[in-house]
């Protein structure tokens, strides 16, 4: 292998799934592996740290040799590791981060840990190398929905974020109300494709005020309240929830363009994968002429892939954690972040 060839091995534990993606300065993406764990945590109806951390250690040592055979390479063309350090459940990224470490001390090479968010902010760049800087970008991740100004790598400056639930966690806890499975969001936008749309009409929360901040939690209890009021029309209930929370993320990404003036937006995230989302913010770019860009389906929910990716621009602009310390941050602010 020339060494010319810079390789990232990245791996990505952060929640639920065990992600592995292997990337090369040459022909970009090589392999990715994503076990996911949801019918593991479905019978409790939502994710249990404990068995989510023992789960990420019997899957990712067998992930990376997967990743690794289906790349053709061997674990010494190796020339990094990168693993998500945060946001995350602390268990979780524990395991990714002591076995990134371990690897990369024993292979000689630099190990750095990696924002979770910002992997979902380049994943579009996963498909696409036609996507510029600066933009706008909405994360729409788990318990994250912001919008961020984004200079270049690590230079961002939050323009607003959720004050309670996320979208995400909205989706998933209307899903719930409504009796539907787990993950609740999928589910819940699979019902909405039977519903009537205009049958009830949903708030647009914080929406007839100024700024960029998000609110969905009174929007899930809107949803409850007419659940209670009309318990046999379901679908039309998570039509009208589905298309309130997505009008309501369009309003604000049109205000954060107008803002910056900037003529790009990328949409990141679990929710980005929501068709209904991308039709909403599909016609929105139309209006405004500008470029939208969203991940691969694949990427949409969290993934090794991204962290590879996220981490091989960091690691070859000479970031790395040279003492292989073993370093978490559950709680991370992604304005803390240095610049490529």
């Amino acid at each position: 292998m020339d060494k010319k060839i810079f390789i990232t091995l990245g791996i990505e534990s952060s929640c639920d799934e065990t992600g592995i993606g292997i990337y090369s300065s040459e022909k970009g993406l090589l392999s990715h592996k994503l076990f996911s764990q949801i019918e593991l945590h479905s019978d409790y109806g939502g994710v249990v740290p404990e068995l989510a951390s023992r789960d990420h250690i019997q899957k990712t040592l067998p992930l990376i040799k997967e990743a690794l055979k289906s790349s053709n390479i061997a674990l010494q063309d190796l020339s990094g590791v990168a693993y998500t350090a945060g946001p995350g459940l602390a268990g979780a990224l524990l395991v990714g981060s002591s076995i990134a470490q371990s690897l990369a001390w024993g292979l000689g090479i630099p190990a750095l840990g990696v924002h979770h968010m910002e992997g979902h902010l380049l994943a579009p760049l996963l498909a696409s190398s036609k996507l510029d800087f600066p933009f706008v970008a909405l994360l729409v991740s788990g318990g994250h929905t912001m919008l961020v100004e984004v200079g270049g790598i690590g230079q961002y400056k939050i323009m607003g974020e959720s004050l309670d639930d996320a979208v995400g966690e909205a989706f998933d806890k209307t899903a719930k109300i409504l009796g539907l499975g787990y993950p609740g969001g999928p589910a819940l936008a699979n019902l909405a494709t039977k519903g009537t749309a205009g049958r009830f009409d949903f708030p647009r929360p914080m929406t007839d005020r100024p700024g960029l901040d998000f609110s969905f939690s009174g929007l899930k209890t809107f949803a409850r309240n007419t659940y209670l009021k009309y318990p046999k029309e379901k679908p039309s209930i998570a039509k009208a929830f589905e298309i309130a929370a997505t009008q309501t993320l369009m309003i604000k990404c049109r205000r954060a363009i107008e803002k910056t003036n900037f003529s790009t937006l990328v949409v990141a995230g679990g929710v980005s994968a929501n068709n209904c989302l991308r039709q909403t913010l599909d016609k929105m770019a139309e209006s405004l002429d500008i470029d939208v860009y969203y991940p691969d389906p694949e990427f949409c929910t969290d993934n090794g892939a991204m962290i590879a990716l996220a981490g091989h621009y960091r690691l070859l602009s000479g970031q790395s954690n040279d003492d292989y310390e073993i370093q978490i941050r559950p709680r991370w602010n992604l304005e803390e972040l240095q610049p490529v």
